[in-house]
């Protein structure tokens, strides 16, 4: 295919990558996954969900690319780095949309009534990034906490991925205990190769993720634990076994291949990908 053909499903690719727009959609996905738990009680709420979260991932995401310390950082090689910073307005614009959204939905839907378990998630979602923690003598971004990043990112995605369903449809959140857990324990996994991704950076600024104490080899090893973990708790719940086994082994050759090196196809489209290949295949299996 010719260069100049090629261009233009290119840079579509990359704004829905780099834009957030990808894993927006992933955690969609893996939230009407979840409103299959109960199958005869979705309807309107169910699907004002999903956009809700859709929306609420985007706004997240977002503002985090386009937090401005991020774009005094030269980009390197990265050509998401590269990406965000040109397209800085268009970010803040998409953020601005999803907050818009958002808050319609908590307003007409009746999500207000559910404001004291919200916030504390909306806290730590925008706590991630942006310094509002006291820490030996300064303000620090809750990420910068010692290998806390990946639980804060599992937590806050299983809760809003499983939790705001079970809420939606008032269903008791013990019903989807196994799926939880199932969830956080996958997130972990995969939040681990970002942070082999971040590896000489990390360690350049003495934040302490798995890869930095343990070296590579032994993030991969506590990832595929995790991963395991999340096997068992999916056939645990009698979850259907191809559903459970054949996007864990993706995700294992995931683990198993990441390095520092790999190209931001590899961790936006590949990785962040296998969230959504979680999530369809409780529709195909």
């Amino acid at each position: 295919m010719p260069a100049a053909s090629r261009a233009l499903p290119l840079r579509l690719l990359d704004a829905l990558l780099y834009s957030s727009g990808w894993l927006a959609a992933a955690a969609a996905a893996q939230t009407a996954a979840t409103l299959r738990l109960w199958p005869a009680s979705g309807g309107a709420a169910g699907l004002h969900t999903v956009v809700l979260v859709f929306a609420a991932t985007l706004l997240t995401y977002n503002l985090d690319a386009a937090l401005p310390f991020k774009h005094s950082q030269p980009p390197g090689t990265s050509g998401r780095k590269a990406w965000q910073q040109r397209h800085r307005p268009a970010m803040l614009g998409l953020a601005g949309t999803a907050a818009l959204t958002g808050a319609y939905l908590l307003l007409t839907d009746g999500w207000v009534h559910f404001l004291p378990i919200l916030l504390p998630l909306a806290a730590l979602a925008i706590g991630y990034s942006w310094p509002v923690l006291p820490w030996r003598g300064r303000w620090r971004a809750i990420r910068e906490v010692p290998l806390l990043k990946v639980f804060l990112i599992a937590g806050v995605w299983a809760a809003v991925t499983v939790g705001l369903p079970a809420l939606a449809l008032h269903r008791p959140l013990a019903s989807a205990l196994g799926l939880l857990g199932q969830r956080f324990c996958l997130v972990v996994a995969l939040a681990i190769v970002f942070d082999i991704r971040d590896y000489s950076r990390d360690g350049a600024v003495a934040l302490r993720t798995f890869p930095v104490l343990l070296g590579i080899k032994g993030a991969k090893l506590v990832s595929l634990s995790f991963l395991a973990a999340a096997v068992a708790l999916g056939l645990g719940r009698e979850a259907s076994p191809l559903a459970v086994v054949l996007p864990a082994a993706l995700c294992a050759a995931v683990v198993i291949a990441a390095q520092e090196r790999r190209g931001d196809y590899f961790f936006a489209l590949v990785t962040d990908g296998l969230l959504l290949v979680q999530a369809a295949a409780y529709f195909i299996f």
